[in-house]
């Protein structure tokens, strides 16, 4: 060891120091432990703000009721069935509308990915479309299909299919070319390499773009229950707003944001079940 080289202990704690830490990892994982701290934190740290606000301060509750006031509107909404009511009218709007969403525009963001002649035939619609706002569609919707279930679930249909659509056809652009070539010299013909490799590989893109867009369909609900609805997350909402009954403003906010997280949780779950190998990879 020369007398200029540094001491290995030294040398140790110099790359120690230069280290970063654990909680600004840059592009790794962090421990599971720390992980579960911070979820937890992230979810207490608002609510115990919000009651010592509305504990400290002399609030008027029409502005911003304590959780308190919060836990008794939704305790009176429940035990009276509306709360319940209301809830599942919302999920059959939503649900049924994404789920077509998700049967026609998956399988047509993925040809328009494969082929560029299918591309050029409705990426320049999809495209126009897609910059229109959803809630100006609202009066074609009530011309053409009146002012039943229809027009609302259609309002959440055309708010998701479009960006699926093009989600989809995005994810087709990061399959290797490589894997392609090599089913083509392995004898695969044009099927197979469509089934077999583009989209077992885009699947993991294709969850995820579901995942992100469902939070536009729970975005466009409020907005389709306007349309002469008698029931439904967004009536209620809406009804509590004009009454100033803000208490049930936040019951409904906080209702249609635990049914996204657990949607979310729940095309997680999915794309760690259905594609592990992409989880791996990641």
């Amino acid at each position: 060891m020369t007398a200029s080289s540094p001491h290995p202990i030294q040398r140790y704690l110099r790359q120690q120091s230069l280290r970063p830490t654990v909680f600004w990892r840059l592009a790794e994982d962090i421990p599971r432990p720390l992980s579960t701290t911070l979820v937890i934190i992230s979810v207490l740290l608002p609510l115990v703000l919000w009651w010592v606000v509305t504990a400290a301060f002399p609030i008027d509750p029409k502005f911003l009721p304590s959780p308190g006031r919060v836990m008794e509107a939704f305790g009176h909404l429940w035990s009276t069935g509306e709360l319940q009511k209301d809830t599942l009218a919302s999920l059959g709007r939503v649900g049924l509308g994404f789920f077509l969403a998700v049967v026609f525009s998956v399988p047509i963001g993925i040809l328009m990915g494969s082929f560029a002649s299918v591309r050029s035939s409705l990426e320049p619609l999809f495209g126009l479309i897609r910059y229109m706002p959803a809630p100006a569609f609202i009066p074609l919707l009530i011309l053409y299909l009146g002012i039943g279930e229809e027009p609302k679930i259609a309002l959440i249909f055309i708010g998701s299919f479009f960006f699926n659509a093009l989600m989809a056809m995005d994810t087709v652009k990061f399959v290797p070319k490589d894997l392609i070539e090599a089913t083509y010299m392995l004898g695969g013909n044009r099927r197979e390499v469509l089934t077999q490799v583009i989209v077992p590989h885009v699947l993991p893109g294709v969850i995820d773009a579901c995942r992100i867009n469902l939070a536009a369909a729970w975005q466009l609900v409020i907005v389709s229950e306007l349309i002469a609805a008698t029931e439904g997350l967004g009536r209620r909402i809406s009804v509590a707003g004009r009454f100033l009954k803000t208490d049930e403003i936040f019951v409904g906010l906080i209702v249609i944001g635990i049914i996204g997280l657990s949607f979310d949780l729940f095309f997680q779950y999915l794309l760690r079940l259905s594609c592990r190998w992409a989880s791996q990879r990641r």
